[in-house]
Order: C-alpha cells, then sequence, then structure tokens
C-alpha cells in the first residue's frame, strides 16, 4: 500500500495555564490520502482546529506538543529530525485558510502586498515576477478586476472576497494539502456555497488533497469523502461520509445529526443534546461523552476501546450502534409537548 499523504498518530496537545493543563487534544490518529477530502466535525472546543495548527507546526507557549508523531510521507515533522522537513513542506507543500480572514490578513498592507510576500518568501520570486503571478492567483479564485484588488486593502473588499484572497494565498505555493478551518464562517448562504463550489474546483483542477474543518455537517455532506467526529479532544468516529451519514455509530454522532435540519424531515423542533462539554483540565478517564450520553454505563468510565468495523468505519464507544437516541427523541418530544399544552393552558 501506499504511504498516506499526511499520517496523524496518537496526536496529543496541552496548554498550561493557571487552573492547570488544559488536554485540548487526546490520542488523535488520522490520515489524509492523496487527492480525497476529510471533513472534522464537532462542538466549539472539540479540538478540530488546535490539532490542525498543531500539524502546521504552529503550536506555541504555554501550548505544546505533549505525544504522539506526525508524519509526512512517511518522514516525521516533530522534534529536531522533524524540523527541516517541516520549514520544507509547511507553506510549500502544506498551507492552511485561516478561520477569519478580517484577522489574518494584515490591516495596513494592500492585499497586492501580503500575496507578493509569500511569493517572495517561499520561492524565491522577483517583485516584478511575483506581482504577476498574484494577479494570476486572484483570478484563479475568481475575483474579478485583479490588478485594481491588489492594491485595495482588506477593509475594502467584502467577506467572500477577503476569504478568496485567503485561498490564492494558500495556494501561492502551489501546494498538495489544503488545510481550510471554517472557511464559510460569518459569510452568507449564497457566498458559502460560491467558496465551497471554489474548494471544489480548485481541488479537481489542481489534484489538492483538503481537511476541511466545519460546524456544518450539511457541507460535510456535500463535499467530503471521509468524516472524523471529534469531541472532547478524542476522535469519536471516522468513516466514509456516505457510511456516516446513512448509519452513525457514535451516539455523539447520532445526536448531531438528530440536531441538524433537514428538508426531508419536518419537525416541529430540532432536538439538542443536553449538558455541555467536559472541562478539559479535569477531562474524563474514559470515555468523555459519558454525561451526555443516553446509553452511558458503567465501562464508559474506563479506556474508550477503538473499534474497526466494515468499510474502515472507527468508533471509541462500548455501546456503537445501539439506536438509543430514536427513542429518547420520542420522549424529547412527548416532554415539550406536555410542557406546551401547560404554557397554553395557563
Amino acid at each position: 500500500m501506499s504511504v498516506p499523504l499526511l499520517e496523524v498518530e496518537n496526536l496529543g496537545v496541552q496548554f498550561t495555564t493557571r487552573r492547570g493543563v488544559v488536554r485540548a487534544v487526546r490520542e488523535v490518529s488520522l490520515h489524509v490520502e492523496q487527492g480525497e477530502t476529510l471533513g472534522i466535525v464537532g462542538e466549539s472546543g472539540s479540538g478540530k482546529s488546535v490539532a490542525m495548527q498543531a500539524v502546521m507546526g504552529l503550536i506555541e507557549a504555554p501550548g505544546e506538543i505533549c505525544s504522539g508523531d506526525i508524519r509526512w510521507r512517511g518522514q516525521t515533522l516533530l522534534g529536531e529530525a522533524g524540523h527541516r522537513c517541516l520549514q520544507e513542506v509547511r507553506g510549500n507543500r502544506m498551507s492552511m485558510i485561516f478561520q477569519d480572514p478580517m484577522t489574518s490578513l494584515n490591516p495596513v498592507m494592500t492585499v497586492g502586498a501580503q500575496l507578493v510576500e509569500v511569493l517572495a518568501r517561499h520561492l524565491g520570486m522577483a517583485r516584478a515576477q511575483a506581482w504577476r503571478r498574484a494577479e494570476e492567483l486572484l483570478a484563479l479564485v475568481n475575483i474579478g478586476a485583479p490588478r485594481r484588488r491588489l492594491r485595495q486593502h482588506p477593509h475594502e473588499l467584502s467577506g467572500g472576497m477577503r476569504q478568496r484572497v485567503m485561498i490564492a494565498m494558500a495556494l501561492a505555493c502551489e501546494p498538495e494539502l489544503l488545510i481550510a478551518d471554517e472557511p464559510t464562517t460569518a459569510l452568507d448562504v449564497t457566498v458559502q456555497a460560491q467558496i465551497l463550489e471554489l474548494i471544489a474546483e480548485l481541488q479537481q483542477r489542481l489534484h489538492l488533497s483538503v481537511i476541511l474543518i466545519t460546524h456544518d455537517l450539511g457541507v460535510v455532506a456535500q463535499v467530503c469523502h471521509r468524516v472524523a467526529v471529534m469531541y472532547a479532544g478524542r476522535i469519536a468516529e471516522t468513516g466514509e461520509a456516505v457510511d456516516l451519514f446513512a448509519r452513525p455509530g457514535h451516539p455523539y454522532t447520532q445526536g448531531l445529526l438528530r440536531a441538524t435540519p433537514r428538508h426531508d424531515d419536518v419537525a416541529e423542533r430540532l432536538i439538542a443534546i443536553d449538558g455541555a462539554p467536559p472541562d478539559l483540565v479535569r477531562a474524563p478517564a474514559g470515555c468523555g461523552f459519558q454525561q451526555r450520553c443516553p446509553v452511558y454505563g458503567i465501562e464508559c468510565d474506563g479506556p474508550a476501546p477503538s473499534v474497526t468495523y466494515e468499510r474502515g468505519r472507527r468508533l471509541a464507544c462500548w455501546h456503537a450502534f445501539e439506536r438509543a437516541w430514536p427513542e429518547l427523541v420520542a420522549e424529547r418530544k412527548q416532554a415539550i409537548h406536555a410542557l406546551d399544552a401547560r404554557i397554553h393552558g395557563l
């Protein structure tokens, strides 16, 4: 078998704070093949962005990578041995689109100056050559009048245009892997669709691999080949997107799907997952979802298993595929109807 483009094995990331050590990422393992799109989903604080920042070598004090390994085409990116490889890979072979373009772009520099800086630093281009390449990049991401846009500052562009500039900057060195951290955050629905369509088009044209970090399960279903579901710093479930949406195995994945609006399922109210994520300063020894799980058992206090099912599905759950959520939803609906009846009766 060929070596995956990117491999993450038992990755751990922690941050030292006044309250204690926050174990933000715990024992995360995943891989990305050439040309595929991997979606990483989960609630805010589940460790999605921190894990990918670790892959990019962007964890700084008070944070540290405390365990595991990150490999690019089989070669480690950690430690003294991997430092030189990381410097060659980051920005050139592997790029990242950050979550908020308005805070990622320098407000006092023109768009052109920022693109030219990337091209000069990583590719050693002369200014005139880099300026021409910057214009080509803006045209590549479908920005009209690119020569004029290069001379504008970020605040002069719309949110959708700023996001396209971030994509152009990430593609400047023609990487093999593009990590997109919530690329449609704060954009309206029409522009979101345009950005996702652009990423899919560029992936086909440039033969990119993509890691898409998002809260939006609809986006995942639309563009991803495989999905990794994260909760409390750990991977709860991974598998092909089609299989995972058709038959979610982990109770957390089931809960996420139950709380997602669907055009083919008209419900009076969406059923939320009760409770809140655990405090990662005092992370539970067992499954992080145990306090919110409808099928919790005493075995969940111990280490979660890593079970492989058909078609590469992996789940960290003792009660995988137990269909408890439909019954729970029915009970919640009855309670909501009873509450509504009492309110209207007052």
